[in-house]
């Protein structure tokens, strides 16, 4: 089921609380797409998300700091209450300009 907008907020307040009382949480950031109306993968999207959010870690530790902390339980729920139209995914990441190809497979 989608949020209410009453719902939207009140997520991205847990989010950003969750960020400030979460030690291992090192950036958080949250937006809302835009369209631009260009030709390609805007098109052919087969699911759209209005929102996202995205929270950085040092490491896979700080990763699982986060999910392990209180706070975070109050952002699943939420999550599970649209599990329909939602996302979550857990990332290893690299910055692309300090990288090779191979960095980017070495990564499992």
């Amino acid at each position: 089921a989608d949020l209410t907008l009453e719902q939207r907020q009140t997520l991205l307040l847990e989010l950003a609380h969750a960020a400030t009382v979460i030690p291992s949480v090192r950036r958080f950031r949250a937006g809302k797409r835009i369209r631009h109306g260009f030709p390609g993968y805007e098109q052919i999207m087969p699911v759209d998300f209005q929102y996202a959010a995205l929270m950085e870690f040092d490491d896979r530790a700080g990763l699982e700091q986060y999910l392990r902390h209180p706070a975070h339980a109050a952002i699943g729920s939420h999550f599970t209450a649209s599990a329909v139209r939602a996302l979550a995914y857990d990332f290893q990441m690299t910055d692309a300009a300090d990288g090779t190809p191979a960095d980017f497979i070495a990564l499992e």
